[in-house]
């Protein structure tokens, strides 16, 4: 909406321009009127729209044409002021004003025009007759208003009805020729319907009429009311109340039956508040609030903004199977002026059997795009309406700024659930593999992708001691000479080489001394197609000497040349690694032997996952219906000898820690 308004008066002398400023500032009929009135400004306050309006006379004999130009472009709505007692002035409307202001204005934004009948306090009869047939040629005008200066009769509904013109315009809504919406009327109506359409029927039932109601007006209506607009819309048209519903096109007509009978208000009322801007596209103060984001930290989205993102899955997954298919996603996306996920989008996520992205896909998806590129994901949002339907002020509300990753290492703790980890290696080493194998992908199914639905980018979650996480891994071009600081901002990172190719491990071995050595980042070397004879690599060190020598755990072997999905152990340690950068010496193994396996498997051991059911039945029980006291006293010691094995087996293995 404008932050103010400027209203300009023209017209033949003597029609009364003037005294209709005058009548309006003084409440009176002016005893002497000057040749001109000089520019005055109502306060927003005084206003019924809370906007300031300038309101500018014009007068011939007091003023150049350069300077009536000059205010014709300036301003915002021009009212053409004509005598109803003088036939001359009314033909000048049609013959002079409306040709003189359409050549000084651009056609494509027009201003809109009002006819102003003044001194219809000289005559009985009105002017309307006349007026009507210039009204239907000229499509700039919005309405006519017969008025009297000298009794002030309609001077405040005159400059009400310009300031109207200007901040609810029907040119952008209605043409008046065909009498109906415009197309980008029709098309931002529609996303509102959409987003308003809270389960997706194609309906608005009465309780999504209320939430609609308050959305935009603050006030639900009574059940009576409900049933009054439906039966307004049942009249005029057979299929715009279906199942006791409003449907989309009842929920037009309603707008166009708005707009024909002068409440331009209620349809501009309903635009603004889901971001419209006068010429009906999304405002940038809509799509792109303001959010601070620090260096070195990152953003993800928060618990609300999952529960929204987890609705509109919901009510786009028509037929429940977990997935949304090609049609369902395009249904999704209608509210959006283009399609935002492009086919590598399910190269980037989990997908089923079909090649549909999963609903775990679809939040990753939606992770990976709020960690890469925030102001997306708040466009995004708003798009599908976040700020209205979970009524907050903006799409930022949906965003958390983690806590700088300095702080986190001097903590040795972070709060973060999104970790990012690099993939670098010689081309040809395994990269894209090794991000696919992390979506459950084998070769098999890798060969399928097309290399222009190829993705650099891999998301999925994996758990790391029963907490949820996002690992983000991001295959990184090979080139040692350049890599920027986004190829090195990340949380771990993995050096990729070829078991098969003898000149693979180079390349690895280099990028770590050139870029990792001296840095914070846990790096793990990955000794791809391990399916495949291993050959010497052409460098001075062995990769489990380099690994030795520089403090790294062993090259890890993988291979994603299996009948069944790939194993994730290795993604679920990387992302371990990630949380916990401090623990430099954590073992990768997985051999069953040493003691930090043998305490993990002791804390995995069915016995002791039963003990703690058990203890949790018998503390339950025991308040709420008085368990047997000596049962309850047996499994708390049980309880507390697993315990206790527990923790000397972990002294045992920070004890060995130690030693190595």
């Amino acid at each position: 909406m404008r932050k103010d308004v400027r209203i300009l008066l023209v017209g033949e002398p003597k029609v009364g321009k003037t005294s209709l400023i005058m009548s309006l500032v003084s409440e009176e009929f002016p005893d002497e009127v000057p040749l001109r009135a000089e520019e005055i400004t109502i306060p927003a306050d005084v206003t019924p729209e809370r906007v300031p309006t300038h309101i500018v006379d014009y007068s011939e004999a007091e003023q150049s044409d350069e300077q009536l130009y000059q205010e014709i472009s300036k301003a915002n709505v021009i009212c053409i002021v004509y005598s109803v007692n003088n036939k001359k002035s009314i033909e000048k409307v049609t013959s002079h004003w409306i040709p003189l202001i359409n050549d000084r204005t651009d056609k494509d934004s027009r201003v809109p025009l009002i006819l102003v009948g003044n001194k219809s306090d000289l005559v009985e009869h009105s002017s309307m007759e006349t007026i009507l047939p210039i009204m239907n040629q000229f499509q700039d005008i919005e309405t006519c208003v017969e008025c009297s200066a000298k009794n002030l009769k309609n001077i405040s509904e005159l400059f009400y009805y310009a300031q109207k013109a200007v901040l609810h315009p029907t040119g952008p809504l209605y043409c008046p020729e065909e009498k109906e919406l415009k197309l980008s009327c029709i098309k931002a109506l529609t996303r509102i319907f959409k987003i308003t359409d809270l389960d997706n029927d194609g309906i608005l039932n009465d309780n999504e009429l209320n939430f609609f109601q308050r959305t935009c007006f603050n006030t639900p209506l009574a059940p009576q009311a409900l049933e009054d607009v439906k039966n307004v819309v049942r009249r005029n048209m057979a299929d715009g109340v279906k199942d006791n519903g409003l449907t989309l096109k009842g929920f037009l007509f309603l707008h166009t039956l708005f707009i024909q009978r002068g409440r331009h208000e209620t349809t501009w009322t309903v635009l603004r508040r889901f971001g419209y801007d006068d010429d009906l596209e999304l405002t940038q103060e809509y799509l792109f609030p303001m959010i601070k984001i620090p260096s070195d930290c990152t953003t993800e989205l928060n618990h609300n903004a999952y529960l929204f993102l987890q609705s509109v899955f919901d009510k786009h997954d028509k037929d429940r199977d977990c997935a949304l298919s090609p049609e369902e996603v395009k249904d999704l996306f209608k509210v959006f002026p283009y399609m935002p996920w492009g086919p590598d989008v399910n190269n980037t996520v989990c997908t089923n059997e079909k090649g549909w992205i999963t609903y775990q896909g679809y939040l990753s998806q939606w992770t990976l795009t709020t960690y890469l590129d925030v102001q997306r994901s708040l466009e995004y949002l708003g798009y599908l309406g976040y700020s209205i339907v979970y009524e907050q002020e903006s799409q930022a509300a949906a965003i958390t700024v983690t806590r700088n990753k300095r702080i986190d290492l001097q903590k040795k703790q972070t709060q973060r659930s999104v970790f990012r980890c690099n993939v670098l290696g010689a081309p040809g080493s395994g990269k894209s593999g090794f991000l696919q194998a992390f979506l459950g992908r084998n070769l098999q199914r890798q060969k399928q992708i097309k290399e222009n639905h190829k993705s650099y980018y891999a998301i999925s979650t994996t758990y790391v001691y029963g907490q949820e996480k996002y690992l983000l891994l991001h295959e990184v071009m090979p080139d040692l000479d350049f890599l920027s600081e986004a190829d090195l901002a990340c949380d771990v990172v993995c050096l990729v080489y070829d078991v098969s190719d003898p000149r693979s491990f180079e390349y690895c071995a280099k990028v770590y001394k050139q870029y990792f050595i001296d840095s914070k980042t846990p790096c793990v070397v990955i000794a791809a197609k391990s399916d495949l004879h291993e050959v010497r690599q052409h460098y001075s060190l062995s990769p489990h000497d380099f690994c030795r020598k520089h403090k790294l755990h062993p090259p890890q072997s993988f291979t994603c040349n299996t009948t069944t999905a790939p194993n994730k152990d290795l993604y679920t340690r990387l992302t371990t690694m990630a949380m916990y950068p401090h623990a430099r010496l954590r073992c990768m193994c997985s051999c069953n032997r040493c003691t930090y396996c043998l305490c993990q498997n002791l804390l995995k051991l069915e016995l002791l996952r039963s003990v703690k059911a058990q203890l949790r039945r018998v503390v339950y029980n025991r308040h709420m219906a008085q368990a047997d006291l000596k049962n309850s006293t047996f499994w708390l010691r049980a309880s507390l000898g697993a315990t206790v094995c527990a923790v000397l087996g972990f002294a045992m293995y920070r004890a060995l820690l130690k030693q190595r």
